[in-house]
């Protein structure tokens, strides 16, 4: 099905000032990011995590009373799930959860409390998992660059280089801004890392696409303008775009909502990532290819007058 059968949308010709406007939104999120400093769940500082069900249904002040109360230092007290459902965690302990269900089991005699989960990592192991993860992104990165050079142009493979990091930027941007307003619990940990790498993916593709387009259009359509070519490109994919991003996002959503906590980190990151990789497939990457071309001729007409001038004074 395509939404938009024919359509000729000058995506190009405010190029110059979405760059300006991608430019400012790239060095806000650094700033944001310096600022706010994301904040590392237990997979990347260690710690232990309890999820526990009282039927009682203590409020989250309440159960961070009986904590404290307990001499357990380091806590964090977040609602989970359903109302009677409650997360905990506190610094790495090897009797961490015997020692929070006991003070818990103590303060609330008539509940009934239900371990749901536990999960525990180390500061060895939580340090490991951020330095692969680290390098999990930074290897992708190379390896879709090489890829996208050998397939295209080097040009072409810089430029979707560019709109992938910047894709990247702003999504984590958003996870660190949310997460301190205290909308959603976007603390960093493997879920997050893998919708991150997913968004690496998406961006890549979408913007394969519009590449692939452009490559046939320069086959089919030599001689033609470099940059109405590009213009072309994006209108003639634009159907796609649409179809593919919406047939996602609302996927996303549905997860988001009826999906639980424990997918929302995954899915708010990817959800976002999709947002900016479908904006940066038609103003950052494809803008930058047509910014590099446009100062490779520019160099190439400047070194063939040269030569000119170079002769004529010879002669």
């Amino acid at each position: 099905m395509e939404f938009f059968k024919v359509t000729n949308i000058d995506f190009v010709g405010f190029r110059k000032k979405f760059a300006i406007f991608s430019f400012a939104l790239s060095i806000l999120g650094l700033a944001a990011i310096f600022i706010l400093k994301p904040v590392l769940g237990i997979d990347f500082k260690g710690g232990t995590e309890i999820a526990y069900q009282i039927s009682s249904t203590p409020t989250i002040g309440e159960v961070r009373t009986i904590i404290t109360n307990a001499n357990i230092k380091g806590s964090e007290i977040k609602s989970f799930g359903d109302k009677d459902q409650y997360l905990i965690r506190i610094v790495e302990s090897d009797i961490a959860s015997d020692m929070v269900t006991k003070a818990l089991k103590a303060a609330l005699p008539n509940s009934e409390i239900i371990v749901l989960k536990i999960d525990k990592i180390g500061p060895k192991i939580s340090s490991e998992l951020l330095i692969d993860a680290v390098w999990a992104l930074i290897i992708s990165t190379i390896a879709i660059l090489i890829y996208i050079a050998f397939r295209f142009d080097f040009n072409f493979g810089l430029g979707a280089v560019v709109a992938m990091i910047h894709d990247v930027l702003l999504t984590f941007t958003m996870i660190v801004v949310v997460h301190h307003l205290g909308l959603v619990d976007l603390e960093m940990n493997q879920g997050i890392m893998a919708g991150l790498l997913t968004v690496i993916g998406y961006s890549i593709n979408d913007t394969v696409v519009i590449f692939d387009r452009v490559r046939e259009n320069l086959e089919k359509h030599k001689g033609m303008n470099f940059t109405k070519m590009v213009n072309m490109s994006l209108n003639e994919t634009l159907s796609r775009t649409i179809n593919t991003g919406m047939s996602v996002l609302l996927v996303l959503v549905v997860i988001f909502v009826f999906g639980g906590p424990v997918l929302q980190g995954l899915v708010f990151t990817m959800f976002w990532g999709l947002v900016f990789g479908t904006y940066s497939s038609v103003y950052v990457a494809s803008n930058f290819v047509i910014w590099m071309h446009e100062r490779k001729d520019k160099h190439e007409t400047e070194s063939i007058k040269g030569g000119k001038k170079f002769i004529t004074a010879k002669v």
